[in-house]
């Protein structure tokens, strides 16, 4: 149980990437902090804050399923003190939450600028800003961000400008914080994945039934982060690691159990 007694905040963890990663946290004996917006169910999304906490409980963990817009910043702050009142404090942060529209400028509407500009940029970075106080006292304190590797290839912002902007600006933050916090021994790394992954956003979003069979499970980046997570946190920071190669440099190369529908080629997702 190497998370024993370890509090985790982890935003948007009602479904998809954030639940895959709190269960296997979970699963580890880790306190479980369920940050997001869900009390009542969608159909097209599934999941929560409610029901993730049951799942985190039965995988073996302490859950508070919190509500909580990370757009404001009030919420942000009683999410953070609710969950440091009930586990003594925070020692990892998962920057999960975000918002995706892969549109061009011309059809990117203002309001879906600000969704993902607000969530993706300022939330990111606002939750890390209110939870720094608490890292700072915390047993091998880490941040993850699920964030791209910073790649300046043009085709990656002619095609959706305001989306490519928002989760760069999220990887920046993840580097910055890296090299701010480096003092304190916080350490600060983005997490994305080689390929696409089986969530509601691809389902819905993206490429529907068709992408999601040309996909991973969450699993994957759930098991990347348990990797870093381990890590010393004053070694392990600054970085824009892949799923992939955070397996590889624990030995584990055959990924076949992680794919939706075995043998499938898999899509290769954005940024790479």
């Amino acid at each position: 149980m190497l998370f024993k007694g370890k509090t985790v905040f982890i935003t948007g963890a009602s479904r998809g990437i954030g639940k895959a990663i709190a269960l296997k946290l979970a699963k580890e004996g880790a306190n479980i902090i369920i940050a997001a917006k869900s009390v009542e169910e969608n159909p097209k999304l599934g999941g929560t804050i409610y029901s993730a906490a049951k799942e985190v409980e039965e995988a073996g963990g302490k859950a508070l399923a919190v509500q909580c817009d990370i757009r404001f910043e009030e919420q942000i702050q009683e999410a953070i003190a609710k969950g440091v009142e009930t586990f003594g404090g925070i020692d990892i942060l998962i920057n999960n939450a975000s918002a995706i529209s892969l549109t061009s400028t011309e059809d990117t509407e203002s309001k879906r600028f600000d969704l993902m500009h607000s969530i993706n940029v300022r939330g990111t970075f606002l939750v890390s800003k209110h939870c720094i106080p608490h890292l700072k006292k915390g047993n091998n304190p880490h941040i993850i961000t699920l964030s791209p590797p910073l790649n300046l290839d043009p085709k990656w912002f002619g095609s959706h400008l305001a989306y490519t902007i928002s989760k760069y600006d999220m990887s920046m933050i993840a580097i910055g914080l890296a090299e701010e916090l480096k003092q304190y021994k916080i350490a600060s790394n983005a997490l994305w994945p080689r390929t696409t992954i089986a969530t509601a956003a691809v389902m819905n979003l993206l490429g529907g039934q068709m992408l999601i069979n040309m996909s991973r499970t969450p699993e994957i980046l759930a098991d990347a982060a348990y990797y870093i997570l381990k890590r010393p946190s004053g070694q392990c920071t600054g970085n824009c690691y892949l799923d992939e190669a955070v397996l590889a440099e624990e030995g584990i190369t055959d990924l076949a159990g992680y794919s939706v529908v075995p043998g499938a080629h898999l899509y290769t997702d954005l940024f790479l």
